[in-house]
């Protein structure tokens, strides 16, 4: 039987806070070296990873077309958006006094560099950087898109199923001991006492936060449908609750489906929402995304300047667009931006990596619920009726709707 990664990664937490006072430092020194070895071959990755991945998801939404889908990607990036500048002042706000006199950045590189150097480096340069591969991928994506040049389409689609295939075979199998690594390296050199608290404290701040990004969500959609929201979202709970249980938004699309149905989406709309939303509307991601980094960010000595994360809170809209299918896909697709706009470096990277994961059910929940308020509000435009799924509009909207529905 297959462990989830999720407990893989509290069992590499767990053994790695236990093991690190324990174990000789020869034997820590391996870890230390595969760590750094890890990393590199992580940053010769990432920019492969923006490019494929994000050119794939532009061209694969460019070649579509109607009304209808360019209402829902911009109600979407504009959730997306909403999310991480609302996780962005409450965090501001509440983070200095919740992590106060928590520091562990630039301690934790001079301790470990003096006390446990790796037996050898392997330095592995990325043939381009992160910035430059974003460009790339948004001219590859939507020249492949206007230009409807089929072959570099399917170059496209080639180069992000290789990806999706590194990502899901090389990369997340070696997360969990990557991950045992760090906290084996924190341990050894007495710096646990100090991390673990936060991570309780950070957490608890993040579910807050979904609880309500989905009531204002809820709420706007029913101020626009004129509907009741407590309805509307308790109609949903058993998508979130799947989703809690799935961690992947495309596994729970049929629950998704049918709940959102429950709430007098009419069934075009429904079928047209739910499985784009799946892939483009990832607001409970990117609140966790922004949550934790400016966690590791005021633990690492940094400042939470409005200058610093809005660009990232931009960028991480488009990227989370990008994400791979795989558990774990929106941390690393996120990676990139982490390291180039904020200027992550491994170790916060796993600390990333390590709080994401340990509350990826939540936040596919939070993605998941949150598809169902964008399917009330389409619905609502689009001119069907909320209540029993019949067209409120003559026949001839309704023909139109339907060729403009993928």
């Amino acid at each position: 039987m297959k462990i989830p990664l999720l407990v893989q990664v509290i069992i590499a937490v767990f053994f790695g806070l236990l093991m690190g006072r324990y174990l000789p430092t020869p034997i820590v020194r391996i870890f230390v070296t595969f760590n750094g070895v890890f990393s590199e071959y992580l940053s010769f990755t990432i920019p492969l990873i923006i490019l494929s991945l994000v050119a794939a998801g532009i061209a694969g939404l460019g070649a579509k077309s109607g009304r209808l889908l360019l209402i829902t990607v911009a109600i979407a990036y504009g959730s997306t958006l909403f999310s991480g500048f609302l996780t962005y002042f409450s965090c501001a706000f509440s983070f200095p006094k919740l992590l106060a006199g928590v520091t562990v950045g630039a301690q934790i590189q001079t301790e470990v560099l003096d006390k446990l150097a790796p037996f050898f480096d392997v330095d592995i340069e990325p043939i381009m950087g992160v910035m430059t591969a974003l460009v790339m991928a948004f001219m590859f994506g939507m020249g492949a898109a206007v230009c409807k040049a089929e072959t570099m389409k399917k170059f496209i689609d080639d180069a992000q199923k290789i990806i999706e295939t590194v990502i899901q075979y090389t990369i997340i199998p070696l997360l969990p001991l990557f991950i045992f690594g760090i906290f084996l390296i924190m341990s050894a050199t007495d710096r646990t006492e100090s991390i673990v608290p936060v991570f309780g404290k950070v957490i608890v701040v993040v579910i807050i936060l979904h609880v309500a990004l989905l009531l204002i969500q809820y709420c706007i959609a029913a101020a626009i449908a004129r509907r009741n929201p407590f309805k509307l979202l308790w109609n949903m709970l058993p998508a979130y609750a799947t989703a809690l249980g799935t961690s992947s938004s495309a596994a729970t699309i049929p629950v998704t489906l049918r709940q959102v149905l429950k709430n007098g989406v009419h069934p075009a709309i429904a079928h047209f929402c739910v499985p784009l939303c799946a892939t483009i509307h990832l607001a409970g991601s990117t609140l966790k995304i922004t949550a934790f980094a400016m966690a590791v960010v005021l633990i690492s000595g940094g400042e939470l300047t409005l200058t610093q994360f809005a660009p990232f809170i931009f960028l991480l809209g488009i990227t989370m667009v990008a994400a791979p299918g795989v558990p774990g896909g929106a941390i690393m697709a996120a990676t990139a931006l982490l390291q180039s706009v904020l200027g992550f470096n491994a170790d916060n990277v796993a600390l990333m990596i390590t709080l994401y994961i340990a509350t990826d059910s939540f936040g596919t929940a939070c993605n998941v619920c949150g598809d169902g308020a964008i399917a009330v509000v389409v619905n609502q435009i689009s001119g069907k009726s909320s209540e029993d799924g019949s067209d409120s509009n003559s026949g001839s909207n309704s023909g139109k709707l339907t060729q403009e529905t993928p």
